[in-house]
This record gives C-alpha cells, structure tokens and sequence, in this order.
C-alpha cells in the first residue's frame, strides 16, 4: 500500500488511538505496525477475529492478557548468558500465567471463535518454568530461603552474626564509662558498617575507628575494635548470600535461555490476541461494523468490477456527537463520483472517509458505518488530498498536485481506488478545468474506480453524461452562509456565490450586473438545480414528517389497542367474579333442596312438588358451567387483521402486535423480536385455533432472518422464546434452564433469551457455564441495552 496515502489519509492517527487500547508494549507496536493487506480471505479473517473478539468482551467483559510483559529483551539476553534480576523473573513468569490461562480458556471454545482459538494454538508456555520461579522469588521479588539449603544456612548465620554484633555496640552505648563520651546512644552505618557516634573532644579514649565525622566535626563515627571481627563476619556472610543469590538467579536465567525461542512465540501471540481485543475496544467506542468485502470482479464492459457502498459513514477522526454522516454508493453501474460544492463544504472529509474506510477495512478494523457497508479489496489506493506545495522543490501548489497525480497515473490500475481532491486548481481556469477533464476522462478509459472533488462546472456536465460517472454535491444552507457536510447523491453542486454575496449585502445593481454578464443558459441551469434541490428539501422534510406520523400513529394505535384489552380484561374479570357468587347461592340452593327433599320423606310426603324447582335449578346449572368468552372487538363478525391487533403466535406461544401484513404472511412483534408467520397460525383474542401446517412454521427473524422450524417434521409445542430463572437457586435454575432447551431445541427455536438478573453475577456465571457445555446451543452473548443487558443471555440454539 501506498506509505504517502496513508499519511494522506491519516491512518497512523488511527493506528495511534488503536495502541491506546492496547495492554502492553508488545501489542501497542503490533497496533502501530499494522498495515492494510490486497489479498480478500486475510482481510476477511482479521475482520472475522476483531468481530470474535467483540462477540467475547460482551460475553466476558473481564479477559485480558493479564499481567503480560514483553519479555522478549530479557528472554534473549538470558540465552547469551546474561543474568536477570528477580522483577525480570518475575515478569517472566506473569507473562507465561497469562498465556498458560488464554490457552486454557480456548480449549473448549474452538468452534465459537476460530480465530481467536487460532492465535491460542501458540500459546504453549515451556514446562517447569513457571514452577521454578514460584518456589524461588516471592512475589514481592525476593529470592526465597528455600531457594537453596546453602541460601538458608547463610541468612540463618547473618541474623545470628547481626544479633551479636548490635547485642556487643549496645552493651557499650549502654556503659557508664562510654555513654558520657557518646554525643548520643545511637547505633548507625558508615560505609557498610555499624558504628556509634563520639564526641571529638574525646578521640583515642575509645580504641577504635573512625568511618567518618559530621559536617562540624564535633562528632566523630567509629567502629570500636571489640567489634571490628563481628562487623567481619556479618560482611563476609552478607557477601555470601549476594553471591549465592547471584548463583540462583543465573541458574534461573539459564533456564529462561533454553526456552528463550518458545518464550518469544507465546509474547507474539499474546500481543497478536490483545491486538484484537484491542480492535474490539475500538470498535465498540466508534460505534462500528463490519463492513462487506467483496472481490473485484472481472467484466466485460467498461466497469472495473468494484463495489463502493458505505452507509451513514462518519470519519473516525472527527467528534462522534457532532460529525455528520455520508452515504456513499459506487454500485455495478457507477464506479467515478465527482463531487462539487463550496469550499469547507467537507468534500475533502468525504474523499479521505472512503479511502480510510477501505484502509480500515483491509487491515481487520470495523468501520464506523451502518451494517451492510460494502467494500471492494483494492491492491492499491492512492490520494492527492491538501497543499502538496513544497518550498525545497520549488514547487507550487499546481506543480505539487501535478507531480503526486503523476505519480499516480503511472501505478494506478483497474484494481486501484484513486482519490483527487480540487483536480485542476492552482492555474488558470479555463485551462485547470481542461486538464481535470482530460485526467479524468484518461482514469475512465482505463477502468480506474476513482472519486474526484472539483469547483469546475465543466465536470458536473460531463459527469451527467458519461457513463460509468454519477454526480454528488455538498449541500449548503443560504440562509445561515454554512455548509451542513449532508453529501446528495445524483445532483452536482449549486453554483452559489451570487446568492451569497447578496445575503452578505453586496450592492443590488453589483450582484444584478454579475448575473448579466453570465450565460443564461448557466443561470437556468442554476435555477434548475435550485428548485430539484429545494424540491428535494421539502420531499425530505415530507417523508420525516410522513415516518413521524405513522409511527406516532402505529404508537397511538398500540394504546387504544391496549386500552381495549385491558376494558376486556376487566369485563371477563367482573363476570367471573360474578359467575363464582353464582355459583355460590347455586350449591347453595342444592342443598336446601336436599334439605326439604329429606324432610319431606320424614313425613312421608310427596316430594313431586319439588321436581320443577329441581328441573328449573339445573337449567341454572347447564348455563353456569358454560365459560365466560371473550368478546370480540365486532360483534357483528370477524374482521381483517388491521396494524396494531393484538394477536398470539400459536407455533412460539407468544403475544404480541401486527406490525405489518403482506400477501401470503404477517409480521408480529414479540418483544424485541420480529416474527413473519402464515395467517393460519395465527390466533386472535377470543378466537378459533387454527391448525399450523407442520411444514411450514412460524420464523422467528431477530437481525439475520433465521428460520425455526420442527425436529424430524414433527411438531413440538414451544416452550416459549424466555426463561425467567431470577430468585432461583442455582440447582434449581440449572435443572430448568437443562429441560428448557431440550424444549426449545426440538420445537426448533432459532434462539432464546435467559433471563437471571444482574445481582452478585452468581446465577449469571452458572448459567453460561451451562450454556457453554450444552451440545444445543451454539452461542451466546449478553442483552443489549432495550432487551437487559447483562441481564440477560441470548442464547442460539442449534439446528
């Protein structure tokens, strides 16, 4: 790739934020190294592993690499026989813990994320290693009495060395013979040694030696003779130890040596593994995607065969809050755009979004785009964007942009993206806009996907009739004198500077003889393009109001929907209730008449008196046990399903709201989930049952449309698409949640969402070790915002 385009484009701006992110050195230098690659299946894996690494972080927010080093230095110098100090140690063995507990983490977890689990293949920390530093340096970088018998043996005769020879200086600052010579009982060092402090005024009093005397000189540091041996023997013994730990450390270092090579290999994959996690980081603060790559693809005609479409793109680089988004689309009939417009209008943001966009994209990072952008891999992408003057050359600005597109002509080709920003300025005019057209025609013939921004209106034309070429213009609003950076597809630019400098108040009778002086044929033109645009305007404004409308009515109709439900509700409640009280006085009139038929017989009396009561009781009986029915919302027959009917899915056993009806199906709104299904299968309040036909059973689509369908063309009852498990024990909940997916699995459920809770992350953790293990589930990840977040888990399940 290009190194001057990447400059151009900024990408190293980009590759600096991407290290911000990253845990250790290693990693940040592979974040700052990483370069775009032309071959499709590696840019499609990288892109594969930063969207794995994303999928991981919302599962487990806490995987890092740990308290990975980049040890590599060290591991080096160890093999030529340099000795490490213990924290190098001690680095070593963090680093080697973290790759020994990645590699463990991707054991089980090699079909969910390939990529990852790729990486992980090198994460092989050498045996023993570890081990060995344990027992020898402590955690806080001490080599350990154990390290050794000969290390033990030797601090156990220093304290004994130590504890005689402060045990002798005490007894004499304690003596009432030298105490009165000492300018105080103090017990301090003197180069290495221990010493007490004497009043000069009685040097050679006290036989000894002197190490040193304060500033003033009226004391005087020495070592008595009585225990100049004892200071001897703690020395020799504290050099000992030095050289015993010295000999520990080299045999550590040795080891580090021999596995120097296999030390290096697990740094490189732990910087490759926090590389991604890295990407994710960054992807999940730009809001990005991942984009689409697709192949150049070879044809016959005149187009090069490459795909440029980006959906509400914002530059990375810009202020996320106020940065306004493009769309752009190079299709299979376009493969040039010209861009016209005002100056600070955002061409030049525009040109550099699309070219950072494809770097981005071929390097393994998501775009800050809509999902669906789609990208040609292109071998080469070249830029001439800003003041290419240069004071050393003596170039001008002409002659600098002249000699980079030079440049680029000679090395572009048909799998090339060029991008030309202000193609002909810096010269005359006429003479400008005659080269940009010549180079632009020359980068058509040669099948060149290129975009090109201009201030030439000889190109807007020629854009409009070429084909192959589509026009884009950069809006900008007259009443405010500022550009809005919107990009409009399909129109070229609007000439605007009579219009401006009549807003800024330039003289009438000047703006009036400007326009006389101008071609007509110009002027409609402008007019022209002034009322598509404006026409646009108001269709835009149209629409919004239109969707605004329609879904503060789709919102008004769901609540007087409700609305009616809950007046049912309440209705059937009230003749329940009602119905119950009936029920009551009804056995209650039954045994009262068993009461009278009773004494009646008692006194042989006739009892056939009570036969009608009896027969006029149990009609009041036949017309209690019939159940109360829910009362259509028309009385006067079924009606067509309308938006916003409440409705249950009799295949997934939810409720939920038409929210569209086409031909042959309907869509419902479960929750957060979209569900197409036939009209057969659908059931309305208080309504018959149809029958679903096996074969063809509700889809559930959440963003990729997959399709649930029954085991072996049985039909299983679904279990439902959620799992309540909060305030239960983990016993109980992992028994439920282990019956519910068997359900779920054979009712043929394409996902289900897990609902535990946040709490203390207990019945959380046990939930997804559980869906881990499970052969019918596939993946998982946490709730987003609107469904829980962590919360809840979203499990897919297995088809």
């Amino acid at each position: 790739m290009d190194d001057k385009t990447l400059q151009t484009l900024e990408f190293p701006k980009i590759l600096e934020r991407l290290a911000g992110y990253a845990a250790f050195s290693a990693s940040a230098d592979l974040a700052r190294k990483l370069q775009p690659t032309s071959q499709i299946d590696e840019a499609r894996a990288l892109l594969s592993r930063t969207s794995e690494a994303r999928k991981l972080l919302s599962v487990n927010d806490t995987i890092s690499i740990g308290g990975a080093h980049d040890v590599r230095p060290k591991a080096e110098l160890a093999m030529r026989g340099s000795v490490l100090d213990a924290q190098d140690l001690l680095d070593v063995k963090s680093t080697l813990i973290s790759a020994r507990e990645l590699a463990r983490t991707f054991e089980r977890q090699q079909i969910e994320y390939p990529q990852l689990a790729q990486i992980a293949l090198d994460l092989v920390p050498p045996p023993g290693v570890v081990d060995v530093i344990s027992r020898t340096i402590s955690e806080r970088g001490d080599v350990m009495d154990s390290a050794s018998q000969k290390l033990a043996r030797v601090r156990r005769d220093i304290k004994i060395s130590h504890d005689r020879l402060m045990s002798r200086l005490e007894r004499m600052v304690t003596d009432s013979r030298t105490s009165p010579m000492l300018q105080e009982a103090l017990i301090t060092q003197r180069n290495g040694r221990y010493v007490i402090p004497l009043r000069a005024e009685f040097k050679g009093r006290v036989k000894s030696i002197v190490h040193d005397q304060s500033a003033s000189g009226a004391t005087l540091f020495v070592e008595p003779l009585a225990v100049v041996d004892l200071n001897n023997e703690w020395h020799r013994l504290q050099l000992e130890e030095r050289d015993e730990v010295r000999r520990i450390l080299a045999e550590l270092s040795n080891t580090v040596g021999e596995y120097a090579e296999r030390i290096a290999l697990n740094v490189k994959a732990l910087a490759e593994f926090d590389l991604a996690l890295s990407c994710a980081k960054y992807a999940e603060d730009l809001r990005a995607a991942e984009p689409v790559l697709v192949p150049i693809v070879n044809r016959r005609d005149q187009h090069p065969g490459t795909t440029v479409r980006l959906y509400h793109a914002r530059h990375p680089l810009l202020d996320p809050e106020t940065v306004v988004p493009i769309d752009v689309d190079l299709d299979e009939n376009t493969f040039v755009m010209v861009i016209t417009g005002p100056n600070t209008g955002g061409k030049t943001v525009t040109l550099k979004t699309v070219g950072l966009f494809a770097v981005m994209a071929q390097s393994g990072l998501h775009i800050p785009a809509q999902s669906g952008s789609t990208l040609s891999i292109f071998r080469d992408i070249y830029a001439d964007i800003g003041d290419e003057q240069s004071i050393e050359q003596s170039l001008s600005t002409f002659s600098g942009h002249l000699t980079n597109i030079i440049r680029i002509l000679r090395r572009a080709n048909a799998h090339s993206l060029v991008l030309l920003d202000e193609l002909g300025a810096g010269t005359d005019p006429q003479e400008g806009s005659a080269l940009a057209r010549a180079i632009l025609e020359h980068l058509i013939l040669r099948r060149i996907t290129c975009m090109v921004a201009t201030h030439y209106p000889e190109l807007k034309a020629f854009a409009h009739a070429t084909p192959g070429v589509i026009n884009a213009s950069m809006e900008f609003d007259l009443r405010t004198l500022r550009p809005t950076y919107h990009l409009t597809l399909g129109l070229p630019g609007r000439s605007n500077a009579l219009q401006i400098a009549a807003r800024l108040g330039l003289p009438d009778e000047i703006v009036e003889a400007a326009r006389g002086t101008l071609d007509p044929n110009d002027l409609k033109a402008d007019d022209l393009l002034n009322e598509i645009h404006r026409q646009r305007d108001i269709a835009r404004k149209t629409r919004s109001a239109a969707d605004r409308l329609r879904t503060e009515s789709d919102k008004m109709r769901r609540e007087l929907s409700e609305r009616l439900e809950n007046i049912e509700d309440e209705r059937q409640s009230v003749l329940a209730r009602a119905q119950k009280e009936a029920e009551k006085e009804l056995a209650a009139l039954h045994r009262e008449l068993e009461e009278v038929r009773r004494q009646l017989a008692q006194a042989r009396q006739p009892v056939e008196a009570l036969k009608s009561v009896q027969e006029k009781v149990e009609d009041l009986q036949e017309k209690m046990e019939k159940p109360v029915e829910r009362k259509p919302a028309e009385s006067r027959g079924p009606r067509p399903l309308r938006l916003g009917d409440k409705v249950r899915v009799h295949t997934l056993q939810m409720d939920g709201v038409v929210t569209a009806i086409g031909e042959n199906d309907i869509e419902v709104q479960l929750g957060n989930l979209r569900v197409r299904t036939k009209v057969s299968d659908i059931q309305r309040p208080g309504g018959a049952v149809e029958a679903p036909e096996p074969a063809q059973p509700a889809r559930a689509e959440k963003a990729t449309g997959e399709k649930a369908s029954a085991r072996a063309g049985v039909f299983h009852a679904s279990p439902g698409m959620e799992l309540d498990l909060r305030g239960q024990r983990a016993e109980d909940a992992l028994d439920a949640l282990d019956r519910y997916l068997d359900s779920a699995y054979m009712a043929g459920l394409p996902f289900v969402r897990i609902i535990h809770g946040k709490g203390t992350g207990k019945l959380r953790q046990v939930v997804r070790e559980a869906l881990q293990g499970s052969v019918h589930v596939t993946s998982f990840e946490s709730g987003r915002e609107n469904e829980g977040g962590d919360g809840v888990t979203v499990a897919k399940i297995a088809t």
